[in-house]
């Protein structure tokens, strides 16, 4: 449909652009149309031939430029209109004789001569200037990225936006660039949807863009691409946009922002009084808020929603100035004359935003003018109105008037600033264009519709080259035809008072588009259009029968896979390939080809992705049945055609029209019997159906291919006759091997009878019977199982057993007909692992379950069933209201009945002799039973061994005083108590209900009660029941449940009732932890607030009676103390609720007694809290609450702020504090208490001079100030610290500086020569410190040393009162020791220069990761070392001695405290890591040179720069740094900072750089996202051993609490290094054992770490006795350390180790530290396993005496301190036999000693 897609619009840039060279009415001539202009270039439209060569060569000129103004270079022509009609028609006869007399040179030579002639007259008129502004109109050649566009939304789908721009140009916003909030919507959704596994759409359904956007609604968009993929004759052009405000406010600055500007916002929140906006102003923190009063009507509130877009009008900003006012009412937003008259800058003026112009040039054309003086602006021939509205713009415009306007978009290409603006009423007023009909206004495209043909369209303005303006017989909105539709053939060029399409001329048009920004209608005069049946998919309705013409054939790898058709013009559809024809076609390709003309029909149309589908079926396209193509258009009985598109194993899916589809299922395929549905039926089948049921609601659509009508109405009166139960003859049709289909004899209803119902034998014995049924054979006496009247199917049963109870009438076929215990035959329906279904008539059911079988068949395969088996089943129970029954086998059924029996005749053991079984049992007897335990809420008891009961808490008490213990009144039973009880009734134990007597069952449980009140002889006790329960009785209660906000109590065994968590208590202190202070089982005095008899529910109050009960407006008093619940919390205010009724807020003047402490955000919501009723206004229902502590608890108690009120008397020179209420221009307007509000003008604010006094104050400030005023009950307030305080230190002036004298200061401003510092304490006094007095070096830039807002202290060098200047230096040198005591800032001369040697340590501690405890070391240790060496290794890793830490190590706190603890606290720490950091680095003496800071180190970005000057390879400063940017929440500083740092220390510091890695890695794994932490720890491991970034990224997830992180990564060390080194296994599986609380797996380690690192392909250098002598240590270590470990286990690794080398010493040494470790939990040692593995150890072979020395002198300390006089003497005399031993071993030979000392 490439000739009807979008021309460019009536804006000048027409398709066909003129080329023009010095006039701009001038039609152009020339040869060929500019590669991007061909919208609508017709294919095989001839060219015209160039008539001159001037012509040509403006042509030529024209291409170069590129662009096609409608005024030349300069803003106008320089002929007149009647000088450019005369040339034109000179031109057209010129070339008409050209062509007649071709071949007269003469002729030819004068025309050139007079075209010359002319031409040369033309030259020598004045030029106009060339920088003159031109008129531009918006085309897609100037479209550009960045460009800001006004438009309205014209078409709303699924993924996007269509949004309607000036000159008819559309573009397209993804629903990704409407707002951040949609797009975080979009992804949460999303998440969701892959969370539920996909299978809901639910997802999807929570954003829709048509809830965000209405059809009309202007908005500004920001070009984010422009497409062209144009071919000839095809145009294919895309306009990306964006409406995000961050790109639709691009260009604006925050000082731009002032009234009457539009800027584009996008709702963040909604709120009660209105929607927080996001504006998202460059470098502005700016945020918007728009007001409900200010939303405008025509916006629909549902559509303004987080993610939804609007444009709105600044109406101010709010006093702190972070804040902007919106508004979207009609009034101000589309009222012309609120224009940004404030504005200071051209920034202001964007798209939608109104201005004031001042005409500078008029033409017929157009209009250009300026805004502010100098901004040029031009309206084009369409929005300056005279195009569409006829305006005579020479007339109505004049240099130099004013007109109002709207910015409609930018130029960013354009050499200066320029923007387009309109004028066109709609476009001014934001209002859609409406159209006049009957009177009303109507949406234009209601009255002429896309595709209707107009009859008559009168010409109204003709404008050559571009096209024609025509009146289409709508009120108000014109239509305009484009010079390429007013003709099929090319049209040169048109002209107003001759030709056919001259002004007044009438012609037939028809709508191809309205452009709804424009307001105009687009029309075509082309007869082939006018002809053409449809121009768009939408125009082509469903089932409609269409020629066409094969375009192309679809091949793909099976083949033809279908065929491309025109149907019209740039409108084509797809033949699948099913639907190529009836049949299926094995060679296609034969059949068809391009160009063959077909005749087709409309199977489905989607026009949101231009698809159309086509069948060329004859079936279907000859078929005259109706087309159905929705549920609407269905009725039972309907015969339809249909395509099979699917065939299932149990039927079909059929395709009809559109896309309704319908399920043919097995059973309507066909009368005769389908076994396989594939062997009957293809894909791609026409099929004949009838509708047999529907269901819209649910999609659902059965049909079927049987033909109703066969089924008569003589059979339909026989099969509703026909009764499950009856006895049937039938005559055989047909037999398969699981079904015999059958006959009806008296009716001929089609029947089935299984196979299985053949018989009530076995399966051969069924199978012998099928072989003697033949076809046509009639069977007798078969009843009727099952019947569907809805599809006709009968299936019937030939079991004897199911014939003689159906004569019997005892066939059971529904729920009713059931009785409890009868005996009733049916068959098997299913068998499952642990039950049997038993089928009878009608379907209905029985569950036999495994335990209801006959023993000796339980434990049978399929419990010695087969389906189908006939069966006598007894029914055990029924449950008619769920319609299901439970079925045994009678032999089973009665052994249970036997045993049941036995167990409940007779009472086992009862305490009662009276009582002898159970019968003996009645409502009212009393009795004896036996306590057997004590639960909160009920006594358990006996009555006999067989014969249970209970005793619920609400039956023992008859009144409250009786309760000795109300937490827990059940403890003073005791078990085995007996008690004297009442029966009440049964007591269900399953639902926990209490029933009638009647209703016992194997669950139940009898109900007792032990009330003194029901224990008297004469009285039968009647339990409580909801009836007699009345509203105001008081009851006693006990807790049953407590849930977040209420209790639930019970009154009795049988009634419940809820207490909320208000009403729980008058001591509010309970309220807080309601299951603390309410046990279940405690017990409270309630009172009836209500009581619901439908819910069965009582609502109950605990507290005193009189107290607020049902508090309302009518019943709340000043003065009352009342508990209330936080509901809403927010910085300004705690909102309370005191009841159902009533609620209020408390402000922050009635927080607390002390306003320092009165912070709302320090309660929760759901809270409970006391409050006093300050002021009451019930006629406007408002309440002034306090929480003052002197209010709602002791008024004894200190008040630090007294409370106002309305009666307080403020008298002149009263101190009070207060909280800013509004900032406003006059002043600040401070709230006192409740409405008493002070003012506080400008001048009472401060001593001082505040320059913007607004940013020192903000509402909801706690401010100190003093009466000076009353006068007239107005309060005025002093904030002057000279009148406020009494010790008040006049600030310093200029006279009171001394040379010499040390100040402290702040930076005010740093220039290259120097800085200005203001003074502390003074009257605005500032000085300068030149460059020469910065420091003790020459300083080129003072910039490079100070920044504005460093904090300094400077000496007074020189003081000029004449000159009032003030010379300041900052030298150290200037700051001599003594001088130090006079400052107020520093204090330690020491601490005041660059190095912070205890804050640098303390974040090196932080950067370092500190490293795991486990993790380091080498892994080549020398297990050749002699004792003391094994035994540092082991007590190296048993370090701590407080429980292991292992990898939980190191880490960094980025909060305000890292910077900030206490020196003293961290005193050692700091030593001794400074020492470390000085020892480390001590060839590089760290010097000052730069400037002296204060004693709490460096504060500011610049202090930290100045240090780094001189250590630039500091680790410590470079990670104090990032901590200081992480103290303001900068995640990027932060980061930039570790980046610098990363490149500026020298590369040979290793170690250093490691720091900041880890530091920055520790800062991602904290702030960033797992994408960050992972593109930080890949550069790591690339920059320092891989290996130990791996180790330190382990330790930073641990300290993290991140886990599961840890877990992976630990995995991923083990498979790069865990075949290296062993240490990595330890510290994994130290961090399963002590962290993750995984020993078994840390155990299974073992094994794994012993394969890998013991294989003999293994690459490392130890040896595997090595391996073995590191790994089991370690690990069994860990056994007797970690809180989750086994000593067993730990003992019996070190026994295999001690099997293999028993002569290593050193691991017994090893084991013994263990054994005598403490161990984890407390545990005592073991002295026996002690002792004996000291003398196990000293028995081992080759012991040499140094090693027996040490052993037997540890042995015997041992002694001394865990064993008595008799073990130390065993030591002692064990010490001298081994002694003695070894010296007769040494005599013996020396061979064997050298072997000795060899091990």
């Amino acid at each position: 449909m490439g000739s009807l897609k979008r021309k460019e619009g009536p804006s000048g840039a027409s398709a066909f652009k003129s080329a023009r060279a010095s006039t701009e009415a001038r039609p152009s001539k020339r040869a060929k149309a500019t590669e991007s202009t061909k919208d609508d270039a017709k294919k095989g439209a001839k060219q015209p031939k160039s008539p001159t060569k001037p012509a040509a060569a403006l042509v030529a000129t024209s291409l170069v430029k590129g662009e096609e103004p409608l005024f030349p270079r300069g803003g106008g022509s320089v002929l007149t209109p009647l000088e450019q009609k005369q040339i034109s028609i000179q031109a057209k006869q010129d070339v008409l004789f050209e062509e007649q007399s071709a071949g007269k040179k003469g002729d030819k030579a004068a025309r050139r001569k007079k075209r010359k002639s002319r031409a040369d007259e033309t030259s020598t008129k004045p030029a106009r200037d060339e920088d003159a502004v031109k008129v531009e109109s918006l085309n897609f050649k100037r479209l550009a990225q960045g460009s800001l566009v006004l438009g309205t939304v014209c078409a709303i789908n699924p993924l996007d936006i269509a949004v309607a721009l000036p000159n008819n140009l559309v573009g397209h916003v993804p629903i990704t660039a409407v707002s951040e909030v949609l797009t975080q919507r979009l992804q949460a959704s999303a998440q969701k949807e892959d969370d539920e596994g996909g299978s809901d759409d639910e997802g999807a359904d929570d954003v829709d863009p048509k809830n965000l956007f209405y059809l009309g609604q202007y908005v500004r968009a920001y070009v984010t691409s422009t497409l062209d993929e144009s071919t000839p004759g095809k145009t294919k052009r895309h306009i990306g946009l964006s409406l995000e405000p961050v790109h639709a406010n691009a260009g604006i600055s925050e000082q731009d922002i002032v009234e009457n500007v539009a800027l584009m916002a996008s709702v963040v929140s909604v709120e009660d009084h209105g929607f927080v906006m996001d504006v998202s102003i460059s470098e502005s923190k700016l945020k918007g808020f728009l007001p409900r009063k200010q939303l405008d009507k025509s916006v629909p509130e549902e559509k303004v929603q987080p993610g939804s877009v609007l444009l709105c009008m600044v109406t101010g900003k709010a006093a702190s100035g972070k804040v902007v006012q919106l508004s979207t009412l009609s009034d101000r937003l589309g009222n012309p004359k609120n224009s940004p008259s404030d504005a200071t800058t051209i920034g202001s003026f964007l798209p939608g935003t109104a201005a004031d112009v001042l005409v500078s040039d008029v033409s017929q054309h157009g209009v250009v003018g300026k805004v502010m003086g100098h901004l040029d602006v031009t309206a084009d021939l369409v929005h300056s109105g005279a195009g569409p509205d006829g305006v005579d713009l020479m007339e109505k415009y004049k240099v130099g008037s004013r007109l109002k306007a709207r910015i409609i978009c930018t130029f960013p290409n354009a050499k200066l600033p320029k923007l387009g603006i309109s004028m066109l009423p709609h476009v001014l007023s934001l209002k859609p264009k409406t159209a006049s009909q009957g009177g009303h206004e109507v949406v234009p495209t209601q009255v002429l519709a896309h595709s209707a043909i107009v009859d008559k369209c009168t010409v109204q303005r003709v404008e050559p080259g571009i096209g024609l303006y025509v009146d289409v017989g709508v009120e108000g909105v014109p239509g305009f035809v484009h010079i390429s539709r007013v003709k099929d053939g090319k049209v040169d060029s048109l002209f107003e008072s001759s030709g056919p399409y001259k002004v007044g001329s009438i012609h037939p048009g028809r709508v191809v588009g309205y452009n709804n920004f424009d307001g105009v209608y687009l029309l075509s005069f082309e007869k082939q259009v006018l002809e053409q049946p449809f121009l768009r998919i939408e125009d082509i309705p469903v089932g409609a029968v269409v020629p066409g013409v094969v375009e192309k054939l679809v091949i793909n790898q099976d083949g033809l896979g279908g065929l491309i058709v025109k149907i019209a013009e740039g409108i084509s559809g797809l033949v699948p390939e099913m639907h190529l024809a009836d049949v299926h076609l094995q060679h296609p390709e034969k059949k068809f080809r391009e160009g063959m003309k077909v005749k087709a029909r409309v199977l489905s149309t989607n026009p949101a992705m231009h698809q159309l589908r086509l069948t060329l079926k004859k079936t279907l396209v000859n078929s005259e049945a109706p087309a159905i193509k929705s549920y609407d258009e269905l009725a039972v009985g309907l015969q339809a055609p249909g395509t099979i598109v699917t065939v299932l194993q149990h039927g079909a899916i059929v395709q009809f029209y559109s896309q309704l589809r319908g399920y043919l299922p097995i059973s309507e395929m066909s009368e005769a019997y389908i076994h396989d549905p594939k062997e009957h039926f293809r894909a791609g089948q026409t099929v004949s159906v009838y509708v047999i049921s529907f269901d819209p609601e649910a999609s659902r659509l059965i049909v079927s291919c049987k033909d109703p009508s066969a089924f008569g109405l003589e059979k339909q009166l026989a099969l509703k006759k026909l009764q499950i139960g009856d006895l049937v003859s039938a005559k055989v049709t047909q037999k398969t091997e699981d079904d015999i289909f059958v006959e009806l004899v008296d009716s001929s209803l089609k029947a089935i009878l299984p196979v299985g119902h053949l018989t009530d034998k076995s399966v051969s014995k069924t199978q012998s019977a099928l072989k003697k049924i033949h076809v046509n054979q009639t069977l007798s006496e078969l009843v009727v199982l099952e019947k569907n009247e809805g599809r006709r199917s009968i299936t019937l049963s030939h079991k004897p057993s199911l014939v003689q109870a159906s004569k019997e009438r005892k066939l059971l076929s529904s729920v009713d007909d059931v009785r409890l215990g009868d005996k009733v035959p049916g068959f098997v329906r299913n068998i499952t692992a642990t039950a049997v279904f038993v089928q009878f008539a009608g379907k209905l059911t029985a569950l036999l379950p495994k335990s209801k079988l006959p023993r000796e068949a339980q434990d049978k395969p399929s419990f010695g069933m087969y389906k189908y088996q006939s069966l006598v089943v007894q029914i055990a129970s029924v449950d008619k209201d769920l319609g299901r029954l439970l079925a045994a086998i009678p032999s089973a059924a009665d052994e249970e009945v036997k045993k049941s029996a036995k167990i409940t005749e007779e009472a086992v053991n009862s305490l009662d002799a009276s009582i002898t079984s159970v019968d003996d049992l009645a409502i009212g007897k009393l009795t004896k039973a036996k306590v057997k335990s004590v639960k909160e809420t009920q006594l358990n008891v006996q009555i006999a061994d067989n014969i249970q009961g209970r005793i619920d808490v609400s039956q023992v008490f008859d009144k409250w005083e009786d309760i000795p213990d109300s937490k827990r009144p059940l403890k003073r039973f005791k078990p085995n108590d007996i008690v004297q009880v009442r029966v009440l009734g049964i007591h269900d134990a399953r639902n926990h209900r209490f029933l009638p007597i009647t209703h016992r069952s194997s669950h139940s449980v009898w109900e007792l009660s032990t009330k003194p009140s029901d224990l008297r002889e004469d009285d039968l006790p009647e339990p409580l029941s909801l009836d007699k329960i009345e509203v105001g009785s008081t009851h006693l209660a006990f807790v049953n449940n407590v849930a977040s906000n209420h209790l639930w109590v019970n009154l009795s065994p049988n009634v419940r009732g809820r207490i909320s968590a208000m009403e729980a208590s008058d001591d509010l202190s309970k309220l807080a932890n309601l299951e603390k202070s309410f046990p279940v089982g405690c017990a409270l005095q309630v009172r009836v607030l209500a009581v619901d008899k439908e819910k069965e529910r009582v609502d109950l109050s605990a507290r005193t009676a009189g107290t607020a009960n049902e508090l309302s407006w009518d019943k709340i008093q000043q003065g009352l103390v009342l508990p209330a619940k936080v509901t809403k919390v927010n910085d300004r205010q705690v909102m309370v609720k005191l009841s159902e009724l009533v609620a209020g807020p408390v402000h922050l003047v009635d927080l607390g007694d002390d306003y320092d402490k009165a912070n709302p955000l320090s309660h929760s919501k759901n809270d409970f809290v006391r409050v006093a009723v300050v002021e009451v206004d019930k006629s406007n229902k408002r309440l002034r609450l306090s929480m003052r502590p002197s209010r709602v608890l002791n008024s004894s108690l200190p008040v630090k702020d007294r409370e106002i009120t309305k009666n307080s008397k403020l008298e002149v020179g009263d101190v009070i504090r207060g909280f800013v209420k509004n900032v406003s221009d006059k002043g600040l307007f401070v709230a006192l208490g409740g409405d008493v509000v002070a003012l506080v003008k400008i001048t009472n604010l401060s001593d001082a001079y505040l320059k913007d006094w607004k940013e020192h104050f903000q509402v909801d400030q706690l401010v100190k100030g003093r009466i000076i005023s009353v006068a007239d009950g107005r309060l005025e307030m002093s904030l002057k610290p000279s009148v406020v305080e009494k010790d008040y230190v006049p600030l310093k002036t200029i006279a009171d500086l001394q040379e010499g004298q040390i100040i402290t200061g702040k930076v005010r401003k740093v220039e290259e020569f120097g800085a200005f510092i203001d003074i502390d304490g003074s009257m605005n006094l500032s000085g300068l410190c030149h460059r020469s007095e910065m420091a003790d070096r020459a300083v080129k830039d003072a910039r490079t040393l100070y920044s504005e807002g460093d904090r300094v202290k400077a000496r007074v060098l020189n003081v000029d009162l004449e000159k009032k200047r003030i010379n300041l230096g900052l030298k150290p040198s200037y700051f001599k020791e003594g001088d130090a005591d006079d400052m107020e800032v520093d204090s330690d001369d020491d601490d005041a220069g660059a190095v912070v040697d205890g804050e640098a340590s303390e974040d090196e501690v932080m950067g370092d990761g500190g490293g795991a405890l486990l993790i380091g070391g080498s892994d080549d240790e020398d297990d050749e070392d002699e004792d003391e060496g094994e035994e540092s290794d082991v007590e190296m890793a048993e370090a701590p001695e407080e429980g292991l830490t292992g990898l939980d190590a190191g880490g960094f706190d980025w909060t305000v405290n890292a910077l900030d603890a206490d020196d003293n606290a961290n005193a050692g720490a700091a030593d001794r890591l400074t020492k470390k950091a000085k020892k480390r680095r001590e060839p590089q003496m760290i010097v000052d040179k730069t400037a002296e800071l204060d004693v709490n180190g460096p504060q500011t970005s610049s202090d930290y720069e100045r240090l780094l000057l001189g250590q630039p390879d500091s680790s410590e400063l470079w990670i104090a740094y990032m901590a200081s940017q992480m103290q303001v929440n900068d995640l990027g500083s932060a980061r930039q900072v570790a980046e610098r740092a990363i490149n500026t220390i020298n590369i040979k510091e290793d170690t250093e750089k490691l720091n900041v890695w880890i530091a920055y890695l520790n800062l991602e794994v904290a702030y960033g996202t797992e994408e960050t932490v992972e593109e930080v720890f890949k550069r790591a491991c690339i920059y320092n051993d891989d290996q130990e970034v791996h180790e330190r990224l382990a330790s930073i997830y641990i300290q993290s609490g991140k886990h599961k992180e840890a877990d992976d990564l630990f995995e991923k060390i083990l498979k790069k290094y865990g075949s290296k080194s062993a240490h990595v296994w330890i510290n994994y599986a130290h961090f399963l054992h002590a962290v993750a609380n995984q020993p078994e797996r840390a155990r299974a380690l073992l094994k794994r770490a012993t394969q890998v690192l013991c294989n003999p392909g293994n690459t490392s250098t130890v040896s595997a006795s090595q391996m073995h002598l590191t790994l089991l240590p370690k690990f069994a270590a860990l056994e007797f350390r970690s809180p989750n470990g086994d000593r067993e286990q730990g003992r019996t690794l070190f026994e295999s180790l001690l099997a293999a080398y028993p002569k290593k010493f050193d691991l017994w040494n090893q084991l013994m530290d263990l054994e005598t470790s403490p161990a984890v939990g407390g545990a005592a040692e073991d002295p026996a396993v002690i002792r004996d593995l000291f003398e196990r150890g000293s028995k081992v072979k080759g012991l040499k005496p140094k090693q027996a020395k040490a052993w037997f002198r540890r042995w015997a300390k041992w002694e001394e301190e865990k064993g008595d006089a008799k073990s130390r003497e065993r030591v002692s005399a064990k010490a001298q036999e081994w002694a003695r031993l070894a010296a007769e071993k040494k005599g013996g030979g020396k061979q064997e000693g050298g072997e000795e000392d060899e091990e």
